[in-house]
C-alpha cells in the first residue's frame, strides 16, 4: 500500500514539474526572454494543479469511481471533473488578481482572465484524468491476467488431484480381489500377496504428493503389482521387460504405467482362457521417451474409442502435465496383441 502511495506522489510531482519546465522552455523559445511574473504564475499553476487533482483523486476514491467504473457513475465522474476544472481556474485567476501577477499595461478583467485560463489550463486536468484512468485500466488488466493464470493453475492442480484420488482406490479394489481369490486356496501365498500389496501401497502413497516421479520408481511399483498378479494367474501370466536403463531417470506421472498394466490385466489377460503375456518397453525414440505396454488380447469397440478409466485418466494426465507435447495411443498390433503407447518429451533429470 505504501509503495503505491509513493508511486502516486512521484507521478504527481514529476508530471506537474515536467509541465512547469515545458512552459519555461517554450517561453524561452518563442519569447526569447522571461518576465518577472512568469515563474510565480507557473509555480501557482503547479501548486493548484497538485492540490486540485489530488482532491479529484480523493473524490474518485470516496465515490467509488475507480476502474472498472459502473455505467451509472459516468455522469458523476463528469460532474466531478467539471467542478474541479472550474474551481482550479477560479482559484488560479483569483490569486493572480490578488497578488497582481499581471502586466499592468495589458491588464484584463477577472472574467476574461478566468475564461482564458479555462481554455488554456482545462486540458491539463483532462490529461491528468486520462492518464489516471489509463493507468488503472492497464493495472486492472494485468491483475486480471495474473488471476486468470493462477486460476488455470489451480484448476490444473485440482484436476490432477481428482485423477489421482480415483487411481489409488481403483487399484486397491482390484488388488484386494486378487488376494481374496487366494485366501481359501492358498493362505501362505495370500500372506505373500498382502506383503506385496503393502509395498505397493507404501510406494503409491509417497507418489501421491508428486506430479511426476522417476521412471525407475514407477517401474518398481509395476514389478510389485505384476508379482502380485502372477500369484493369482500362475503360469497363465508371462511377463517380459525391455527397458533402456538410460530412461530410468526420466520423469513420468505416478501410477500411470501401473494403471496401463492393470488395464492390460483386467481387459486382456483376465479374459483369455489360457492367459497370455505382458511386455513393458521403455526406450528413446524421435526425441521422446516412449513407454509401451503390450498384452495378449484384442480391443473391443468401447475401449478403442477411449472409454474406461485407465485410458481416460492416462490421456487427461498427459494433457494436464505436458500439454500437446505428449501423446497416447492404444491399438491392436500385427502380432495379435494390444499395444498402448505413451510418448512424452525427454527431460533432464533433476536430483
Amino acid at each position: 500500500m505504501r509503495s503505491k502511495s509513493s508511486l502516486y506522489w512521484c507521478c504527481q510531482l514529476g508530471g506537474w514539474l515536467f509541465y512547469g519546465l515545458a512552459m519555461v522552455f517554450f517561453a524561452f523559445i518563442f519569447e526569447n526572454k522571461t518576465n518577472h511574473i512568469l515563474y510565480p504564475r507557473i509555480a501557482i499553476t503547479i501548486l493548484f494543479g497538485l492540490v486540485f487533482t489530488h482532491l479529484l483523486r480523493e473524490l474518485i476514491l470516496r465515490l467509488k469511481m475507480r476502474p472498472p467504473i459502473q455505467v451509472q457513475k459516468w455522469w458523476l465522474l463528469a460532474i466531478s471533473v467539471i467542478s474541479i476544472i472550474v474551481l482550479f481556474n477560479l482559484a488560479n485567476s483569483a490569486v493572480v488578481e490578488w497578488l497582481h501577477m499581471y502586466d499592468p499595461k495589458i491588464k484584463v478583467s477577472v472574467e476574461k482572465r478566468f475564461l482564458t485560463n479555462l481554455i488554456l489550463d482545462s486540458p491539463l486536468v483532462l490529461v491528468w484524468v486520462s492518464a489516471y484512468y489509463i493507468w488503472h485500466y492497464v493495472e486492472l488488466g494485468s491483475k486480471t491476467e495474473i488471476q486468470k493464470v493462477k486460476l488455470e493453475s489451480l484448476v490444473k492442480e485440482l484436476e490432477l488431484k481428482t485423477i489421482k484420488s480415483h487411481i489409488n482406490p481403483h487399484f486397491i479394489f482390484n488388488a484386494l480381489n486378487s488376494i481374496r481369490a487366494l485366501v481359501d486356496e492358498n493362505p501362505e501365498r495370500a500372506r505373500t500377496a498382502i506383503t506385496e500389496l503393502s509395498n505397493i501401497l507404501r510406494s503409491s502413497m509417497q507418489a501421491e504428493k508428486m506430479e511426476t516421479v522417476p521412471f525407475e520408481r514407477e517401474l518398481n511399483i509395476v514389478k510389485d503389482y505384476l508379482a502380485l498378479e502372477h500369484i493369482r494367474f500362475e503360469d497363465r501370466l508371462q511377463v517380459e521387460y525391455d527397458i533402456d536403463e538410460d530412461t530410468l531417470d526420466q520423469p513420468v506421472p505416478p501410477m500411470m504405467l501401473q494403471t496401463l498394466v492393470e488395464n492390460a490385466i483386467k481387459h486382456g489377460i483376465g479374459k483369455q482362457k489360457n492367459g497370455g503375456s505382458i511386455r513393458v518397453i521403455s526406450d528413446y525414440r524421435d526425441d521422446h521417451h516412449e513407454l509401451i505396454v503390450q498384452n495378449t488380447g484384442q480391443l473391443n469397440g468401447d475401449t478403442k474409442n477411449g472409454d474406461g478409466f485407465g485410458i481416460n485418466s492416462t490421456r487427461n494426465r498427459l494433457k494436464l502435465l505436458f500439454g500437446g507435447k505428449a501423446t497416447f495411443d492404444i491399438h491392436n498390433n500385427e502380432n495379435g496383441m494390444v499395444e498402448a503407447i505413451v510418448k512424452m518429451p525427454v527431460q533432464e533429470f533433476q536430483s
